[in-house]
């Protein structure tokens, strides 16, 4: 699976938390057994697409559901000073966090939820580009490449 990350300005982030309203409520109407709606009580939110793309990534790489899930993480490096991990786990580890959006798990260790709280993660297929979007109110800055923040 190829990793591509895309960090956004807050008015990028408004507007795409506008969109995603849009498209969620006429169809679910946010009720409790939506995904996407219980998320934000979590503080991590997964859209449906990205829902849909980790599955299928788990799938090609012969990883249980029942036991792995995706790690999302934050490192130290980059340009600005972090920037994310994105990978497939068998396992979470003993202090991890670990949510649960439509029968896919996701890992998140203490020390980058602290910058990961709030994050919204998409995913993009267009001609341009694809892979995951990490929209995060967290991050006041990016740098050049979109590959890190701070």
């Amino acid at each position: 699976m190829q990793d591509f990350v895309n960090i956004q300005t807050p008015e990028q982030i408004a507007q795409m938390a506008q969109q995603s309203q849009a498209a969620v409520l006429p169809s679910a109407s946010a009720s409790s057994s939506n995904p996407a709606a219980k998320a934000s009580s979590k503080g991590i939110d997964v859209t449906p697409r990205a829902i849909e793309k980790i599955r299928s990534g788990m799938e090609k790489e012969g990883i249980s559901p029942e036991q792995g899930g995706l790690r999302l993480g934050v490192l130290g490096g980059g340009c600005s000073g972090l920037s994310y991990s994105i990978r497939f786990d068998t396992n979470p580890r003993e202090r991890d966090r670990v949510y649960e959006f439509d029968g896919v798990r996701l890992f998140v260790d203490p020390k980058s939820f602290v910058y990961l709280h709030g994050m919204t993660l998409d995913y993009e297929q267009t001609l341009m580009k694809q892979g995951f979007n990490f929209i995060n109110p967290n991050s006041t800055r990016s740098c050049g490449c979109g590959s890190s923040f701070s």
